[in-house]
């Protein structure tokens, strides 16, 4: 079975196979050519709607600038109960430390 399968496996380009001086040309089928003339039409769709945008320039723009007020509303909000949260509160090393503290006389911080 491994024999055969060696003996009839045809012969093979190593390497890059569609490139170089020995490549393998692909044949031009009907089908490829249909593809390709929908990847045309596709792209020339595409093309016309870059070419003629639905807003103008300064629509775009005022609309942008309406978003972006919309959009930075919240991060404000998230930003200040943020920092509500975490505010810097006059932390010091002995408020830190304080859960270590054991109640005896010679601990005790006066």
């Amino acid at each position: 079975m491994k024999l055969s399968s060696f003996l009839l496996r045809g012969f093979k380009i190593p390497g890059a196979r569609f490139r170089g001086k020995v490549r393998m040309v692909k044949r031009v089928t009907p089908l490829a050519l249909n593809d390709l003339r929908n990847d045309f039409k596709i792209e020339e769709k595409n093309m016309l709607y870059l070419r003629y945008p639905y807003l103008t320039l300064e629509q775009s723009q005022a609309l942008t600038k309406e978003l972006k007020k919309e959009k930075v509303k919240p991060l404000i909000k998230t930003v200040t109960l943020r920092d509500e949260k975490f505010s810097a509160k006059s932390t010091t090393l002995v408020d830190q430390l304080k859960l270590l503290r054991i109640k005896e006389d010679w601990d005790v911080i006066k």
